[in-house]
Order: C-alpha cells, then structure tokens, then sequence
C-alpha cells in the first residue's frame, strides 16, 4: 500500500486544498489515540463534514481506488463555504438546518454523536462478552476432550485390535 499512498501524494503535492500525509503511530502514539486511531494502517480523512478526529477510510486501498476517493471527495466540494458549487438540492438543506440556528444545530451534533458514542460502547461491550463466551466455550470443549483422550485412544485401539481378529 505503501508505493501507491506515495503515488496519490505525489498527485496532491502541488494542491492548496489537499495535503496526502502518514503519521507513524508507533511513534506519534498521542496523536494517534487523539484521532482514534486504534490499528494500522489506518487511514482518516479530514474534510468540512467530518468530525474533528476525522473519518476512518475503509474503501479500497489501490491506487486507483485511493485516487478516485480523493477526486471525488477532497478539494472544492459543496459546502457553506462554496455555495456557488451545490445543487438546489444541497442549497435547500443548507437553508433548512442554518434555519435551525448554531445552538439548536449544535445540540443535534452533540445528540447525534453521543448516540453513536453509545452504540459504539454497546458493540465494544458486546464484543468482550462474545469473546469471554468464546473462551470459555473453547476451554469446556478442550476440557471434555482431554478428559477422554486417553480412554477413546484405548477404545478405538481395541476396537481396531478386535477388527483385525475377526477380519472386519
């Protein structure tokens, strides 16, 4: 991945609106947990609509797939910013939720997130129980097992004795 992250940043090296960059996580450990960055590699992008740790991207990882994202997503895009590039489409939801004002907008971000927050920690807790059931699942299944090798052993041997005895 490493070759064709180079190649779109060499594309990006001359633009104003778009810096490709890599942190080394394994050494920029603060910046990393500040941006939830949990496994590697990971890549997060930073645009007007994300958060402000960014948005994990978690399409393909070709360069052409890479690229294509970028172009698509980076750069001038509709926003409040740029208004002469939006359709009436996105104009009329600008309209609709500048209509709401900033506090009335900012507590539905907040809600929105903490909803999010919450289905992120109920997964994650989920998942810990998954795995403590897992375990101890694997360990009664390894337990059963190992309190009959030795006789199941014996068994097939004189079953397999008495086989050839009688020439089955």
């Amino acid at each position: 991945m490493k070759p064709d992250w180079e190649k779109l940043g060499d594309d990006f090296s001359g633009s104003s609106s778009v810096l490709i960059g890599d942190v080394d996580c394994t050494v920029e450990k603060t910046l990393c947990s500040q941006y939830g960055v949990k496994g590697y590699p990971t890549i997060k992008y930073f645009t007007d609509a994300t958060a402000a740790d960014g948005e994990k991207y978690e399409k393909g990882r070709s360069y052409s797939e890479l690229k294509s994202f970028a172009d698509e997503n980076f750069g001038p895009t509709c926003s409040p910013a740029n208004k002469d590039l939006c359709s009436a489409e996105q104009l009329a939801n600008f309209a609709e939720v500048e209509a709401l004002g900033a506090a009335a907008i900012e507590a539905a971000i907040n809600e929105m997130q903490g909803e999010i927050t919450a289905v992120e920690n109920a997964f994650t807790t989920g998942v810990a129980g998954l795995q403590e059931q897992y375990q101890k699942l694997q360990q009664e299944k390894d337990d059963v097992a190992a309190k009959h090798a030795a006789k199941l052993k014996l068994y097939r041997a004189v079953v397999k004795g008495a086989a050839s005895k009688d020439g089955l």
